[in-house]
């Protein structure tokens, strides 16, 4: 007796039957979609206590005031110059990254290893730069729970003087430790990304996914730069712009 199928588990291929099933995807990228969901929601809840902060305060420190410096050329007088260039860094880093995957799709081997490089060193470079912005901001006073002591130079990172000096104190508490509670946080995730990505190309190097057949796992990772990098844009938001 031949085994019949119900219209609803029949195979359509026809132009417009709808195409393939959405939920038809490799199990270690669904797990990876559900990990990145999970970690915005991280994500999420941090800049949304950071947005409650702020905009409930009284005053807040100007980020132009505050992030002013260029370091190893100026300390004042550039607003915005140097975050600028860090997130230019970063998002020329997820274009090497799709680079790399196109290039795993082609299986092009050596154009991996090159756009997998240049993402390491992009990544590398993201971080340098971010060590050098709280190593500045360490210098000017700002810390977990640490604020500059001078009154005066306390004042300079405020729009105005209308505040107390008490609300000013309390918003640059509140200031220095979600910056760099939410900053490190995503730096952690980069210096990650940058190991994972460093073990993936050594892994290129060796030929492991020339003899599976497949670079899935450049695809893989990709997922989790380009999240890295779309997660600093709202820090880049939130911090520098808002």
């Amino acid at each position: 007796m031949s085994a019949t199928v119900s219209p609803i588990d029949e195979v359509k291929t026809t132009p417009w039957a709808g195409g393939r099933s959405p939920f038809n995807v490799e199990y270690g990228k669904m797990m990876m979609w559900f990990f990145l969901l999970s970690d915005a929601f991280t994500f999420s809840s941090l800049l949304i206590s950071y947005g409650a902060l702020r905009f409930s305060a009284v005053t807040w420190p100007g980020a132009d005031k505050i992030f002013q410096s260029v370091p190893g050329l100026a300390d004042h007088g550039y607003p915005l110059v140097f975050v600028g260039i860090m997130t230019f860094i970063l998002i020329l880093s997820s274009v090497t990254m799709v680079l790399a995957v196109e290039a795993g799709h082609r299986m092009a081997r050596k154009e991996v290893i090159t756009w997998m490089i240049l993402t390491v060193i992009g990544g590398l470079m993201f971080l340098g730069c971010q060590a050098l912005e709280w190593n500045h901001l360490h210098g000017e006073g700002f810390w977990w729970s640490k604020i500059p002591t001078n009154v005066d130079t306390l004042k300079e990172f405020f729009e105005g003087t209308a505040a107390s000096l008490a609300a000013q104190q309390t918003s640059a508490h509140q200031f220095a430790n979600l910056f760099f509670t939410i900053t490190g946080f995503h730096g952690f995730h980069v210096f990650t990304g940058v190991i994972i990505n460093i073990i993936i190309t050594i892994n290129v190097l060796a030929g492991t996914y020339e003899k599976r057949g497949s670079y899935l796992m450049v695809e893989k990772v990709g997922l989790y730069w380009h999240f890295v990098d779309l997660v600093w844009v709202f820090v880049f938001t939130f911090f520098y712009l808002v």
